[in-house]
Order: C-alpha cells, then structure tokens, then sequence
C-alpha cells in the first residue's frame, strides 16, 4: 500500500443552509478530509457563526474562514479569528495596505493569512511579493465562471509553484480524476468543493479523492468533469432540457415544438433549413449536407403541408443524422416511429406539399422566437428543444451539470426524509421588500 500523501485535503463548504454544510462536513471528515473551510457563500448567509459552529463540532481540525476579505483587515481578520478559525483569507485584488494589515492581525491573534490570487492580474509576480510581506500561504483559485467556460488552474498553480516555496492551495472544479495531477503540478492543499458537497455520498467521494492524493492515481467519476469543446456531445447528454435552462436564467425551450417519439433525447449541431410551408425541397437536400449526429433544424413558418415525411427519414437514418427539429408540419409519423428516428415539430398532418426549391440551408433562422444559426447546438427531450449558441455552448452544457449535480445532492437529502422545503428552506429565503427600481 503507498503511504500517505502530505498534501492535505480541505472540502469548501459552498452551501447557504448551515445545516447542510455540517452535514457534509461531518461526512466529508469521514472520508479523509483534513481541512474544513466555510465557504464565502455560507458565512455571508450565516455569518461566523458558521466557524463557530464548525470549531465546536471539529475541535481538533483545521477551520478556514473563506473571508475574501477587501478592506477593514485588521477587523475582519481579528473576527475570524475569535470566531475559531485556523486561517483566514484575504483577496489578492485587496490593497497591498489591507493585505499587510491582515498578516499583522494574523500574528497577533495565532491565525494563518491565505491570499487568494482570484483576478490577480499577474499572479505569479504578485505571489513573489506576497512572500515579501510575510504572506506564507497563497490559493491559486479558478473561479466558478470560468470553470463553466471549460479553464482550470493547474496551469497557473504550476507557474507559481516555480517561484515559491509558500504554502500552496488550489481551488477549482477538482475532482478524483484530477486531484493527483493538481499535487503533480504543485499542490500542497487541494481544496475540494462540488465533487463532495455535491456528492451522492459525500463520504465516498471525499475517500475517493483521499485516495486520490495517496496513490497519485486517477479515480474515475461520472459527475464533477466540466466540459471542453472536445468532449462537449458527451457532457450534453448526460444533462437534459429543464437542467439547461435552469443554469441560463430560465431560458425557455423552442415554445410549441413536441416529440413524436417519447423517452427521446438528442443532441448534436444544428444544419439549418429556411423553406417554405409545404416545400420539402430543401430540407431533403439538407440530409446530403448533414454529417453523422447532426440535427436539421428547419423553419417553414409553423405551418403545414408537411416538408417531411417517411422518405426523408429514411434518407435521414442511412446518413446518420441524429434527429430533426421542424417549425412546420411533419407526416408518415407511424413509419418515422417505427424507424425510431428522432423529431419535435409544430405539426402532423396527412399532406405534402411540392418540391419547389424556395429558401435556403445553413443560414441564420429563427424559430419561436430564438435565432439559430447553422453550428449551434441543439438539445431536445421530452420536455422541449434548447438552443445552445456556439459560442456559449460549452458554458451552458457546464452550468447544466452544475445544475444536474446540485438536484443529485437535494434528491438525496429528501429520500433520507427530508422535504424540498425543508432542504431549500425556503420560508427563509422568501422575497421581503426591496425591489429592482429606486424611488
């Protein structure tokens, strides 16, 4: 058996609920977490209590007061402190005056000082200086938005690891597929967040990352990977519509658009077709163009005769196309069934139209509202179609997992005998006053 590793293990307690994040403390401890940290988000909802709290139920461990702290140093960290924690952090993006009177703090009240280097402009040259001020721990932090757009940090923390012997931390989307090479690059704490807070059992998936850093192997996981344009289909199609447009502030579906098929989920880039009610020309010609697993989006007004029908998805299989979104009418949908071939449209009707040729394929077109321009991808299952631009794609599929996997953690807090209520506490969190406008 390899012996243990020193690099030690701290689970960022991310939650807004304080019962939660105790809750999956006490669970991450026993998987092997070393360092406890109260999230920012957690001691703006519950203040530092939360470290109270935290120390009282963990007295031997390591309590990180996630601060982030930006001006009243010496206050904030003297605080902290009192509160129970072990170290205390402080934004790189502070004023050198704030973070030098943070360190000062730090040594009169027996505390650690940790600087987050998160919109440092030049970190590497920053954590040089941060040595010179006394500064001995420094967190290099990928920021929750841009992991959505696919970055990760160990670029950064091998590049400052290269100019300092200080303590180095490391945050940001790291997983058990990624924690052994986060310590390969550097790392002397990796700081874990959704891959055990988010965790079915956050037991587990703490052990899972403690051994992790031990064997300096990769252990495999479903969920906590945040996508990149090369694996983009895969991480897709483990999400689903609602989980999309949850992650873009409610984006609503192509309104009106319905399966034939039930149970059917497909994703893929978009080959667009504008045409006309009833001419199924160019959507035929469109299945020539298409590549294996892309989907033909086709506008023709929402309105019938249909512009496809039984040999066109005969045509569509042969070609590999993954399914069809049809703003128009669709008929043979007994045959487009038994052929098990994907299709949302407006409309089924008994007649064709003829192949006049009108219109036009791969040009911007907008259906119900939403514009869609030809490699866009699109998802569609049985509650509806989504629009991913291109350029956003990526993000969207990142924040849908995120989604995904933050439903996973709720779902099994209720089967363990709670309410959704209850575990959202959301009498609590009710809109009291305040409003968008002034005056």
């Amino acid at each position: 058996m390899s012996p243990m590793s020193t690099t030690k293990l701290q689970v960022a307690l991310d939650f807004i609920e304080l019962d939660r994040a105790l809750a999956v403390a006490k669970a991450a401890v026993a998987g092997g977490a070393d360092y406890l940290e109260a999230g920012t988000p957690l001691i703006k909802s519950e203040g530092l209590d939360a470290v109270r709290k935290l120390r009282e139920m963990f007295p031997g461990k390591t309590i990180i007061a996630d601060m982030k702290t930006m001006d009243a140093g010496r206050i904030e960290t003297e605080a902290a402190a009192k509160a129970g924690a072990n170290i205390v952090t402080v934004s790189g993006t502070a004023t050198p005056s704030t973070i030098k009177e943070c360190v000062e703090a730090g040594k009169h009240y027996g505390v650690l000082v940790a600087v987050d280097l998160l919109g440092v402009a030049d970190p590497v040259v920053f954590t040089q200086k941060l040595a010179e001020w006394g500064v001995a721990w420094v967190d290099v932090h990928c920021a929750i938005d841009a992991q959505m757009q696919g970055e990760d940090p160990l670029e950064l923390l091998r590049a400052v690891r290269a100019v300092t012997t200080q303590t180095l931390a490391v945050a940001g989307g790291i997983n058990s597929e990624t924690a052994a090479a986060a310590v390969a690059a550097g790392a002397d704490v990796v700081i874990v967040g959704g891959a055990i807070t988010k965790a079915v059992d956050p037991q587990q998936a703490a052990a899972q990352i403690r051994r992790a850093l031990d064997t300096g192997e990769s252990v495999a996981t479903t969920h906590f990977k945040r996508s990149t344009e090369a694996n983009l289909r895969e991480l897709i199609a483990s999400v689903r519509t609602s989980n999309i447009s949850d992650g873009t502030h409610r984006q609503p579906c192509l309104e009106g658009l319905r399966p034939l098929i039930e149970g059917k989920m497909i994703c893929g880039p978009a080959v667009t077709v504008r045409t006309f009610p009833g001419d199924w020309s160019k959507p035929v010609q469109a299945i020539d163009i298409a590549k294996p697993g892309d989907i033909l989006v086709v506008d023709a007004s929402g309105q019938s005769p249909a512009v496809w029908g039984e040999l066109a998805t005969e045509s569509a299989v042969v070609k590999g196309v993954a399914g069809l979104v049809c703003n128009g009418a669709v008929r043979d949908t007994a045959d487009i069934r038994r052929m098990d071939f994907p299709v949302w449209t407006k409309l089924v009707t008994t007649h064709a139209g003829d192949p006049m040729g009108m219109g036009d394929i791969n040009v911007p077109i907008v259906v119900c509202g939403q514009r869609i321009v030809p490699g866009d991808w699109i998802v569609a299952d049985d509650d509806g179609v989504m629009v991913l631009p291109k350029a956003k794609a990526v993000e969207m599929a990142n924040r849908a997992a995120d989604i995904l996997e933050a439903e996973n953690r709720i779902r099994t807090e209720i089967r363990a005998g709670s309410t959704l209520a209850q575990v959202l506490n959301l009498s609590r969190w009710e809109k009291r006053g305040g409003g968008s406008g002034v005056g």
